[in-house]
């Protein structure tokens, strides 16, 4: 059996959504390519401990704010690696370049840089996703004040917006679908359909999201779209990162005012449940602004929100 190498890896980020990339230096394999600041995981160490100490060898820096957020598994020829990603937010010092390595500041949206490691494209596509992801409710708002709500969310800078509207007819859901498109385009903001992906090939969506019963009979990621799913468990996690996809929503975190006598998962098995994956978990049920340094500490991209997003 392969040895698995684990190696702790900094994103860290800057106010205006840049990121730091390193550029491998000339006596390291891959020299030239750019990666991830961070560093292998000594024993005994973990993977907090190891991120503290690699970033102030290799950049100089004392880390203050940090958060879990995905791992990855990936096999390089010489060996296989297990990244343990970490959002870093606050840090001491201004980074360098301690080993003589090339230090450059990037947009994930468009890198200038050459080559990347493998196995930090996955982690690029991963930080294009908003950390707040927005469910439409235009049944219980009406469609006046859910769009009157919607726009006053994308002023303020919402991206990422999921078309949830069950009750309605196929040809209503597209009406509505190809208005909420047209007032979210001018900002730039994703429209994500809810378990259709005819319709959201036929107006133009951005992506598709899968319910958890239709994300169990899937055996392939669409092609072509922006794809997540509602995950509750372990096993459906598993299987959406198994298809690729780009996200899940896991939840409920917390009790919600639709199903108020659920079962409530709580922070501490969000947290278990999310923490390691591949892909990007979003915070689902209950949530609120107020909750996103919560779930950023509990290992979430994000939080997702359905009457949150529009209050």
């Amino acid at each position: 059996m392969t040895e698995i190498v684990d190696a702790a890896v900094a994103v860290m980020l800057r106010s205006d959504g840049t990121v730091l990339l390193a550029q491998r230096p000339a006596d390291k394999t891959w020299a030239g390519w750019w990666e991830f600041p961070g560093g292998k995981i000594e024993t005994g160490e973990n993977a907090s401990a190891a991120l503290k100490r690699e970033l102030q060898e290799e950049l100089g820096i004392a880390v203050q704010v940090f958060y879990p957020w995905i791992t990855r598994v990936f096999s390089y020829p010489e060996r296989t690696v297990r990244l343990h990603f970490f959002t870093v937010w606050k840090w001491q010092g201004e980074p360098f370049g301690k080993e003589g390595q090339q230090l450059s500041w990037q947009d994930p949206f468009n890198t200038s840089v050459s080559p990347l490691l493998p196995a930090n494209l996955p982690v690029m596509q991963a930080l294009r996703l908003s950390p707040v992801y927005a469910i439409s409710n235009m049944t219980e708002m009406g469609e006046a004040a859910f769009f009157s709500a919607l726009r006053q969310a994308l002023e303020k800078g919402l991206e990422l917006i999921q078309l949830r509207e069950k009750q309605l007819s196929f040809a209503e859901q597209k009406r509505f679908a190809t208005k909420l498109i047209a007032e979210a385009r001018p900002y730039g903001a994703k429209i994500i359909i809810n378990g259709n992906e005819e319709l959201a090939r036929e107006v133009g969506a951005d992506g598709l999201h899968l319910p958890s019963s239709l994300l169990m009979s899937t055996s392939k990621k669409p092609d072509g779209l922006l794809c997540g799913a509602s995950c509750h468990n372990a096993a459906e996690i598993a299987h959406a990162a198994a298809l690729g996809l780009d996200y899940g929503l896991l939840g409920a975190v917390k009790a919600t005012a639709s199903h108020p006598d659920g079962t409530a998962l709580g922070w501490e098995k969000f947290a278990e449940l999310a923490q390691y994956q591949p892909l990007p978990i979003y915070a689902l049920g209950g949530m609120g602004m107020g909750d996103i340094v919560n779930a950023w500490e509990h290992g979430a991209h994000g939080i997702a929100m359905l009457r949150g997003a529009w209050s």
